[in-house]
């Protein structure tokens, strides 16, 4: 089997060269001199002018044919090479849509964490306030306490800069991702 393709790899080649260079400068000239000749030789009287119409339209003919077929022979590449291409988009097309899928889900997440977040803010703010009571009544403590307020309203603020982070982060992957889509 391996030499049946390697067969049919030479010969596609060969045809690839031949389309190549019937499209090429060179060709032109060939074929351009080669008319030229064809219709010399009745004028010098080497050839009868009927026998020299008749192999110049046999010999057109036949590269007609030949090159009709090379043509198409690349045509049908060519709609392979578009068909893989398609099939490449639609996959890219699909890891798009999962992706967005995946920052939604985490844009819900994010939102979650944001009304936990706003619901633990809300409890040290009662346990402050606790602990406002509790130091009135004993002022020893009271320096401690205020040094635990400020250590747990700034670990709230820093959350709270972190989940606004993400949330910018999560809207550019977004728009990014619509872009992609209309591209």
């Amino acid at each position: 089997m391996k030499s049946n393709i390697e067969k049919i790899e030479m010969l596609e080649k060969i045809a690839n060269g031949i389309t190549w260079w019937i499209g090429s400068i060179p060709s032109l000239i060939a074929h351009t001199l080669f008319f030229i000749i064809s219709f010399l030789l009745p004028i010098l009287h080497i050839v009868e002018f009927d026998k020299m119409l008749l192999i110049l339209t046999t010999v057109v003919s036949l590269e007609a044919i030949y090159l009709a077929i090379f043509i198409q022979m690349s045509v049908n590449r060519s709609h392979e090479k578009i068909e893989d291409i398609q099939e490449d988009i639609e996959d890219i097309q699909e890891d798009i849509e999962e992706i967005s899928e995946d920052i939604e889900e985490i844009s819900e997440d994010i939102e979650e964490i944001s009304e936990d977040i706003e619901e633990i803010n809300e409890d040290i703010e009662d346990i402050q306030e606790d602990i406002e009571e509790i130091n009135e009544d004993e002022d020893d403590e009271d320096h401690n306490e205020r040094a635990k307020k400020v250590i747990l309203k700034s670990s709230v603020s820093s959350n709270k800069n972190e989940i606004k982070a993400l949330k910018d982060h999560i809207l550019r992957l977004q728009n990014e991702i619509d872009n992609l889509k209309k591209e």
